[in-house]
């Protein structure tokens, strides 16, 4: 049997990329640091996916088995595996890098010239190739061309909600039944593997923007927009209907930008927009608001979900002023179990707001976008009625 690894066998491994790929006819090789789940993979060898929408159903998941992603078998994995994909948080990328990398040195060393694809399917912009850059400082000459002539990083955008809900089985996950997995077509290495689910794509970056200014966009701000009123879920927060105009006015404003950058067809992305708000409305997900809102300071990285449509739009004469209310809403995100939260208000409390998202988006200090969030930053609460 066609054998898969999948790094990260969490919700979205195990909810999402785990579950097409064992759907195709492969076998799936689960990789994770968590032992109670790796051990439970092997014991049960399947697990159920509870989709949960209007209509609920249960996909169960089968030819599965768990590997710790810190023990040399991983090895032998990679030396016989097809594809590998990744679900493990973009800030998670480099810690696996040398795992791969020794995994790739192991089949130059046994003389193996099938192609491999490796996909990281995480909510970031060209993913995969922040991958390869990373294994590539492990290798040596000879064998970054061997990576060249038969390993493959196709970048991807994935698209599925799958809340942490605890189960009576540590392995069984909740989803939605929306999801979309857009990969780009000419970067495989050899045969394109043929994965259910999987959409082959030749303009990446504009389904990567279109996801990234649109569902990660009116995620994040739902999140902190509700964080701020008290409220514990992504459903309870749409429902507020401030939040939902501020929340749809700012991915309108983010989908103006789209469609002059991109020529979306106006009245398909508007619909695209009302799918996601319906998506957020699910109330079977329970999706906590400070799973959505967490890592702020990366969520403000001026490539990210926040800054990058703000920037795009006020390039081509955008009105934003729901985007900037929405970054205000960001830099109010105090949330003391959240690493990231914490250096964000101590970066705001030495160095002021603008200080502090000028160092964090990379902003000129003196630009009117700064000045226009500090506003916002300390009139957001008034602003969404709390």
């Amino acid at each position: 049997m066609k054998e898969a690894i999948q790094f990260g066998a969490g919700n979205i491994g195990r909810g999402f990329i785990g579950g097409l790929l064992s759907k195709s006819g492969y076998h799936v090789i689960f990789a994770d640091v968590n032992k109670d789940i790796i051990n439970k993979i092997n014991e049960d060898k399947e697990y159920v996916i509870n989709v949960m929408d209007v209509e609920c159903t249960k996909e169960k998941v089968t030819n599965i088995s768990g590997v710790f992603s810190t023990d040399d078998l991983i090895l032998d994995k990679i030396n016989n595996a097809e594809i590998i994909t990744t679900a493990v948080g973009p800030l998670v990328l480099p810690k696996i890098a040398g795992t791969i990398a020794k995994g790739i040195k192991r089949r130059k060393e046994s003389g193996v010239e099938k192609n491999l694809n490796i996909i990281a399917c995480e909510n970031a912009v060209n993913a995969s190739t922040q991958l390869k850059n990373e294994v590539v400082k492990y290798l040596n000459e000879e064998e970054v061309e061997y990576l060249e002539k038969y390993i493959g990083f196709p970048n991807c955008s994935v698209d599925r909600i799958v809340p942490p809900v605890k189960s009576e089985n540590i392995l069984d996950v909740v989803v939605e039944s929306f999801h979309e997995w857009n990969v780009e077509e000419d970067a495989f290495k050899g045969e394109i593997p043929k994965i259910e689910g999987m959409n082959l794509v030749g303009n990446l970056t504009a389904y990567i923007e279109r996801k990234l200014f649109t569902l990660n966009t009116g995620h994040a701000i739902t999140a902190y927009f509700g964080y701020l009123k008290g409220y514990r879920t992504i459903d309870e927060s749409i429902n507020d209907e401030k939040i939902y105009n501020f929340v749809r006015n700012a991915m309108i404003e983010s989908g103006k930008a789209l469609i002059a950058k991109y020529n979306f067809d106006e009245e398909k992305h508007m619909k695209y927009i009302d799918k996601i708000i319906t998506r957020f409305r699910n109330p079977y997900l329970k999706d906590d608001v400070a799973r959505v809102g967490r890592e702020p300071l990366r969520k403000l990285n001026e490539n990210d979900r926040l800054i990058k449509p703000l920037i795009t739009a006020r390039s081509y004469n955008i009105n934003t002023e729901n985007l900037l209310l929405g970054v205000g809403a960001a830099m109010n995100y105090k949330n003391d179990e959240d690493e990231q939260s914490v250096k964000l208000q101590s970066l705001i409390k030495s160095k002021g707001v603008k200080g502090s998202l000028s160092e964090v988006a990379k902003l000129p200090e003196d630009s009117e976008i700064l000045s226009k969030i500090e506003y916002y930053y300390n009139e957001v609460r008034s602003l969404i009625g709390n």
